[in-house]
């Protein structure tokens, strides 16, 4: 059973999360070369590639920068080099600052992926739509169910439908993330249904238990759905699609984007990914590593120490046990011995007496060291 949103880990504050695909050959390259560049120009302190374990053929790029005031950002980007069956290969990008993420700072895929390159690599992981323009719907019913479907379900990305009340001139075609702050330039997707789209694309939407009112938008809440969210808050009566500034339905973007949100399995991974296999180190967070290192090798050195010396412990008490036993079981025997030879003799009610005493004297310190055997043994488990 998949888990619910309230199952899951959101999304610290101090995170960016984007997933996208790109097209053509691997793009490492260019990627590369974009990042030496940003270095020798001291836009970033520093990068590193490596080869991807999980993907064959896959590159992993970690780049340290600063933004304001000295925070610093690390980010992580995974590019996968298998072929998907449509020619485009995925990509995923992770970035944590030293304290909550302010939407003014840079987008992170900004710094990995060189503008204006030869790579179309803006484009949402779910459908493939573009991330910083506008994707007029599909004509096609079947179609059109099926990418508001995979966009609802799959997507990282912030998805705002917009139905057209009317067709819109050159300046209602201006992307809404034109308008949205740099932080959001990379997790939008902006739908368009023209007019006559409305019905065909309600019946799409009501896969997702979602509607867009008639020349107005609504942002899908996505899967998991975001914490805190209504419908009805996040749906805009009218859009006016004339070249004035949208205020209402930007304001409602940004206050979705500051919900929290439970993260898909892939997006958690993502992050795990970004906070323990991060290679890129500076000289003191190489020192601290090494120190943790030793701090954690003396202490399993310690306990190794202590098991070792409680197992010891142990031993000796049982061979104490042991020799404690067999001097009982002599005497005890010695005793049956005069007894059964003697059987008529008056000393034989003594040679009893004798017996029992010793008996009752050494019985419970033998136990009693048996005892102590036993628990220094259960202690050397535990420790061990």
């Amino acid at each position: 059973m998949p888990k619910s949103s309230t199952d899951r880990p959101t999304a610290p504050d101090t995170v960016w999360l984007a997933a996208g695909r790109h097209t053509g050959p691997a793009p490492q390259n260019a990627v590369r070369e974009h990042l030496r560049s940003l270095k020798n120009s001291e836009r970033i302190q520093d990068f590193l590639e490596t080869e991807s374990a999980s993907t064959p053929g896959g590159h992993v790029f970690e780049a340290r920068w600063f933004v304001a005031d000295g925070v610093t950002v690390r980010a992580r980007l995974v590019t996968d080099g298998r072929e998907e069956v449509d020619g485009d290969r995925h990509w995923t990008l992770a970035a944590e600052a030293e304290r909550p993420w302010d939407l003014a700072w840079a987008s992170p895929a900004d710094v990995f992926w060189p503008a204006g390159s030869h790579i179309a690599w803006d484009r949402d992981a779910a459908a493939g739509l573009l991330l910083q323009d506008i994707n007029p719907l599909p004509k096609d019913d079947a179609a059109l169910r099926r990418l508001i479907k995979d966009s609802g379900r799959q997507s990282w990305s912030i998805n705002v439908v917009v139905h057209e009340a009317m067709t819109p001139d050159r300046d209602g075609l201006v992307p809404l993330v034109r308008r949205l702050p740099p932080g959001l330039r990379h997790r939008v997707v902006e739908h368009r249904a023209t007019p006559e789209q409305y019905h065909a694309v309600n019946w799409a939407l009501g896969d997702l238990a979602a509607s867009v009112p008639r020349g107005g938008a609504v942002i899908l809440s996505g899967t998991p759905a975001r914490l805190g969210y209504d419908q009805e808050d996040f749906s805009v009566r009218s859009v006016f699609l004339d070249g004035s500034e949208p205020t209402e339905l930007l304001d409602k973007v940004l206050r979705f984007a500051a919900l929290p949100w439970p993260l898909p399995d892939d997006a958690a991974a993502a992050l795990t990914e970004l906070r323990e296999d991060w290679r890129l180190l500076t000289l003191e967070e190489e020192l601290a590593k090494a120190r943790a290192q030793a701090a954690s090798y003396a202490e399993a050195l310690d306990a190794m120490t202590k098991s070792r010396d409680l197992y010891r412990e142990a031993t000796e008490l049982a061979h104490a046990a042991l020799a404690e036993m067999e001097e009982f079981r002599d005497a005890a025997s010695a005793v049956r011995a005069a007894a059964e030879g003697q059987e008529r003799n008056p000393l034989t009610k003594t040679l009893q007496r004798v017996s029992d005493t010793l008996r009752a004297r050494r019985a419970p310190r033998v136990e009693a060291q048996l005892q102590e055997a036993r628990e220094s043994v259960h202690r050397a488990r535990e420790s061990g």
